[in-house]
């Protein structure tokens, strides 16, 4: 049963034993909120004899009846508090470890994943569909389990009590509920059209906000606005349609409950006419059909709740499935050469982006992968880094399978600056510091100075404890280069990946900064990648990509010798310098 719910409900093994524990302690509760009903019944019962038969005694006094009223009230009270501890607080546990699953999760998934995905979808994943599974699983869920089994105790109790009556007052409970399950479907399918139109709201808002530059370049405001408001508009229909549907089924069915009260009335008036019941079972049967159908009603709320949960949940499950990244953590290679061996890469079918692509990379060398825009250059250099898992052949680092070790473990062993950089909304100092969590302040600095970060750093008024804004927006494009050279240099791994590492630099910033390049490639295993000659004048190994293939490979020297596309490169090069 445990699995059951783990797979039903996206939770964990522990919030699935927690949960069986809410639905035990709210059903006790349901059962125990009866606990008035049952005192009046005992109290008339008592009463009702003095009334029809004035001779006789009554078998207890109101001290009697306080003493029962103070038992039931603490037993309620007690029972309450438990069922708060087993619902809301187990349920803001498993919402916390729900999320931090996620972002586990997240964190193994290959590059891949996030390429398809964009930032207002993975948001709303971790934030808007936690948040409601969290609220509905503490006020609605376990409830609705609840409510059920202590419906069904109640019932067979009153049966046995008394079958036509309690015939009367459930009768309408199978119909209601039955209109809830047939209308499932329909409501499902709004509550779903309704989950990708909010979605496709947030994700123009979330273009909006990462394109406002481009936006009000092109003066295509207007233009936004119309899509956004479009949507805006669609999102309002199908909530109003899903609200609506909702309605209109859930409240026809609620309305037919009502009936069952009637029904007990017409019933037990007959019943008593003939003599068939008494006038004291009639009237328990009504004061017990005013309460009975309060968590009925409630049942059918939290169907509709489920319904709109479901969607949430499957969109739980289905990253709960997604293929991770996986591998030994244990690593150990006895060099850093890598090699990559008839390597197939695509990044979706149909399109293939590397095809039997072999060539090495040397520890202690320079090796620079060139090619035209396109050529699978940037995928090729962070294959070797394994941000994505290839489809055919093998990427080796010290002749051991990269596909085979743990990513994390891997990239301890790399050094990689990017063309785009990704800053934070820190300090430089603290944004440098993400090479090297436990680098003392002067560290820092001296791979900042070799980076040539000092010349920007002291015209700050706080120099390194500086914030620089979110993604390092008070920074020029260069800044920010430099910024992330210096990570790599106080990183110190053995494996560099510059891929386009000087693309924001000026010829004299660049010239500059080369001596702190050759100090963070020096004895180490380099793949560097860019278009300027210069940038690449003292690899020891060139690679030309051409379509996704090789097309030549070798030293500089042998390669324009050959007067192929290296060659032809090099000399437009020169014609337009």
């Amino acid at each position: 049963m445990i699995n059951t719910l783990k797979k039903r409900f996206a939770l964990s093994d522990k919030g699935a034993k927690d949960f069986c524990k809410g639905v035990l302690w709210t059903t006790l509760l349901d059962v125990a909120l009866m606990l008035p009903a049952v005192f009046v019944f005992l109290f008339l019962e008592d009463y009702l004899q003095q009334i029809f038969n004035p001779a006789a005694s009554v078998a207890n006094g109101i001290v009697y009846y306080l003493v029962i009223a103070l038992v039931f009230m603490l037993v309620m009270y007690g029972l309450a508090v438990f069922q708060y501890r087993s619902t809301f607080t187990t349920v803001y546990e498993e919402s916390a470890n729900r999320r931090i699953s996620l972002a586990e999760k997240l964190r193994k998934l290959p590059l891949a994943f996030f390429g398809e995905k964009n930032l207002s979808d993975l948001t709303a994943t971790i934030m808007d569909d936690c948040t409601d599974l969290e609220h509905t699983f503490s006020h609605a869920v376990p409830q609705l389990f609840a409510s059920i089994i202590s419906i069904v105790i109640i019932a067979a109790g009153m049966f046995f009590y008394n079958w036509q009556l309690s015939l009367a007052l459930f009768w309408v409970v199978p119909v209601s509920l039955g209109i809830i399950l047939l209308t499932k479907k329909y409501i499902y399918q709004d509550f779903q059209t309704n989950y990708q139109d909010k979605r496709h709201v947030s994700e123009q808002i979330q273009e909006g906000l990462d394109t406002i530059r481009e936006i009000k370049s092109y003066n295509k405001k207007d233009y936004y606005l119309e899509i956004l408001d479009a949507k805006l508009t669609q999102y309002e229909k199908t909530q109003t349609r899903g609200e609506l549907v909702t309605g209109v089924f859930l409240n026809g069915a609620q309305s037919l409950l009502k009936l069952g009260l009637a029904s007990v009335i017409i019933v037990g008036a007959g019943l008593l006419a003939t003599g068939a019941t008494d006038l004291f079972t009639y009237l328990i049967f009504m004061v017990i059909g005013s309460r009975i159908y309060a968590p009925i009603s409630e049942v059918m709320n939290n169907l509709a709740v489920l319904t709109y949960l479901d969607i949430r949940i499957d969109r739980m499950n289905e990253m709960e499935a997604l293929p991770i990244q996986q591998g030994k953590e244990a690593f150990n290679p006895s060099n850093y050469d890598i090699e990559f061996k008839q390597v197939d890469f695509s990044y979706e079918s149909g399109k293939q982006v590397l095809k039997d692509v072999s060539f090495s990379a040397k520890q202690g060398e320079i090796t620079a992968l060139v090619g035209s825009s396109g050529s699978g250059k940037s995928t090729a250099a962070k294959l070797a880094a394994r941000f994505w898992d290839i489809q055919a052949g093998q990427i080796t680092l010290g002749n051991q399978d990269i596909s085979q070790i743990e990513p994390e473990t891997l990239l301890a062993n790399y050094s990689v600056v990017f063309q785009d950089v990704v800053l934070f909304n820190a300090s430089i100092m603290d944004n440098i510091r993400i090479g090297k969590r436990d680098a003392s302040d002067e560290e820092v600095m001296k791979a900042a100075r070799l980076a040539q970060c000092d010349e920007f750093v002291s015209n700050m008024s706080q120099g390194y404890n500086t914030v620089i804004g979110e993604n390092g927006e008070t920074l020029s494009g260069g800044e920010r280069q430099r910024v992330s050279i210096a990570r790599a240099l106080l990183k110190n791994a053995p494996i560099v990946l510059l891929d386009e590492a000087t693309a924001s630099l000026d010829v004299e910033n660049e010239t500059r900064i080369q001596a702190g390049i050759s100090e963070l490639v020096k004895d180490k295993t380099v793949l560097i990648i860019a278009h300027r000659m210069r940038t690449i004048a003292n690899a020891n190994k060139i690679v030309v990509l051409e379509n996704g293939s090789v097309a030549e490979a070798g030293s500089p020297e042998v390669l324009k010798k050959r007067n192929g596309i290296f060659s032809k490169m090099a000399e437009r090069q020169m014609v337009n310098n």
